[in-house]
């Protein structure tokens, strides 16, 4: 306790609270100081409860405590039954309720003004379940709570934001990162309009560039309308499948009514609200109203104490008394025995008491069936943004689930053979180990005799025989199929080549007289150049045609 009270001397004689308190004068402070004193610790919190206590009313200073209390999520030390006794306490400034306070308060008191700073956003109204029917205030609660939930988002991103923020050294240093960085890009876009300049045509294809830039933000802002308006057909597909799926309904109740059922029903609608408004809600006002100024009559009093509240129930107990006897003089003196109405009234107040109980019942499975409706909109709503396909009616389910029993029996008539199946797999797989079983002993039993006649190895030589002379047979088979292929090529072979050979017939016989004329010219060139160059060269030709003509040569 001594620790505690330390504490609280120390944070209240600091900022922002300056009061040079010591454990003396803290301690001998009285309850209308104290509770003054919390008024402020809380003012500091949260500047709305920065009041006098001297200009309100004792219960609204303890319902103002109480109240931000709550906010703050203070919990009393004690049990729940001690709640009353903290009220009262907190009520009388006793110090046994306000030091824990005040320790609780000043230990978290930058985290408690976020708390209370939040409070005032986040602290949800609650709206009854009647009015929620209308649909106006239905879209206002709605659009209140996504409120909320943006202000949610928003305060996490500042308090992030806070949290990693740049000291002024920083920024500035980034601030002259992105200068030297402009004045680099505005060089740059010198030097490029420079290059730029000496391009033929270059204002046509910056006009171009211009456009297609345009163009493609042009194409991003449609994208982007595209977008929302899917987004937009979404919904109006999904108000267009809960409108389709509500005439059906209607649909189904009119077609299978007739005019004086629907009218049967309106009546007891009728009825039903009437009764609502007419009886149920007025009485239920009244009692609300009364329960209301009781306890405002219960608040507007001072507190009470043990022997207050002894005396109120010992009176209570009189008046109970004297209302029993009251009443028994009443059926006495108006009411004798033989009278019928104490009967009648009787069956009235039960019937009326029956007739209360089946309203609540009606009102409660009317507010069960809308949230169920709800919940069914909800859900389709959320198969549709799953991709999923639209709910089932009754007659569509009924389809469904005769489908699967069709699919469920052909499911079990294969998974029948599946098991005939495997069961005759797992009989032929025992036969083939019992045969191989009983091979391995005949072999045993063979070799065995082998052995006994003097012939080890016969049976196990058979067969490498068999094998191997059914291997040669099946060489000699690919052996034979080679040899007929390669036959078949030689003669296509000989073939080809007595085609060239004659079609080389006759080129071979002009190239023959074409090397004769060769020699002949060869012979001619080296008289030529063994004679002593005097004749001229018309004159050698000449000679030599002479010679050639007189040989018989045809030039």
């Amino acid at each position: 306790m001594g620790e505690q009270m330390q504490f609280i001397v120390e944070k209240l004689n600091q900022e922002p609270f300056r009061k040079n308190y010591n454990l003396i004068s803290f301690d001998s402070l009285e309850p209308l100081q104290l509770l003054q004193l919390l008024s402020d610790v809380l003012g500091e919190i949260d500047s709305k409860h920065a009041v006098d206590i001297r200009e309100e009313l004792p219960e609204q200073t303890a319902k103002r405590m109480l109240n931000l209390l709550g906010i703050l999520k203070y919990k009393p030390p004690g049990t729940v039954s001690d709640l009353s006794a903290f009220r009262q306490g907190l009520v009388t400034g006793s110090k046994t309720v306000i030091h824990p306070v005040l320790h609780w308060l000043l230990q978290r008191t930058s985290e408690l003004k976020t708390r209370a700073y939040l409070a005032r956003f986040l602290v949800k109204l609650e709206v009854p379940a009647e009015f929620l029917q209308d649909d106006t205030v239905a879209d206002f609660n709605k659009q209140y709570e996504e409120l909320m939930e943006a202000f949610k988002n928003l305060h996490k991103e500042h308090e992030q934001l806070k949290i990693s923020g740049l000291s002024t050294a920083e920024i500035r240093r980034d601030i002259s990162a992105m200068e030297e960085e402009k004045d680099q890009l505005a060089k740059r876009v010198e030097r490029l309009k420079k290059r730029v300049e000496t391009v033929q045509n270059h204002q046509r294809k910056l006009e171009i560039a211009r456009q297609h830039r345009l163009e493609k933000e042009r194409e991003e802002s449609l994208a982007q309308q595209k977008q929302e308006q899917k987004s937009q057909l979404f919904h109006a597909e999904q108000r267009l499948q809960r409108a389709q799926v509500q005439l059906k309904e209607m649909q189904h109740v009119v077609a299978d009514s007739k005019p004086e059922s629907l009218m049967k029903k309106l009546e007891e609608e009728i009825n039903f609200n009437s009764y609502l408004v007419n009886e149920k809600i007025p009485r239920e006002m009244e009692s609300k109203k009364t329960s209301v100024y009781f306890l405002q009559k219960v608040v507007a009093e001072p507190a009470m104490t043990q022997a207050d509240l002894t005396a109120l129930e010992s009176e209570i107990e009189e008046v109970n008394a004297q209302i029993n006897q009251l009443t028994e003089k009443r059926i006495i003196t108006y009411e004798p025995t033989d009278s019928k109405f104490s009967m009648y009234r009787q069956q009235a107040s039960i019937i009326s008491r029956k007739k209360e109980a089946k309203a609540e019942e009606l009102q409660a499975a009317k507010e069960e069936m809308s949230s169920l409706e709800k919940q069914v909109e909800q859900k389709n709503s959320q198969a549709h943004e799953l991709g999923g396909s639209e709910v089932l009616t009754e007659d569509e389910f009924k389809q469904y689930v005769s489908k699967l029993r069709s699919k469920n029996t052909f499911y079990k008539k294969k998974r029948q053979e599946i098991a005939e199946i495997t069961a005759e797999c797992g009989v032929l797989q025992r036969t083939e180990e019992l045969l191989r079983q009983r091979h391995e002993a005949t072999q045993q039993q063979l070799q065995a005799i082998e052995e006994k006649k003097g012939i080890s190895g016969y049976s196990y030589t058979q067969e490498e025989l068999e094998r191997v002379s059914a291997v040669k047979s099946e060489m000699d088979e690919v052996k034979g199929q080679t040899l007929d292929n390669m036959s078949e090529m030689v003669k296509k072979l000989n073939a080809m080549v007595a085609e060239k050979k004659a079609s080389l017939a006759p080129v071979i016989k002009e190239l023959r007289q074409l090397r004769q004329n060769c020699q002949i010219s060869e012979v001619l060139y080296k008289d030529m150049i063994n004679s002593e160059g005097k004749l001229e060269v018309a004159e050698f030709v000449n000679s030599v045609c002479s010679k050639q003509r007189a040989k018989g040569w045809d030039l």
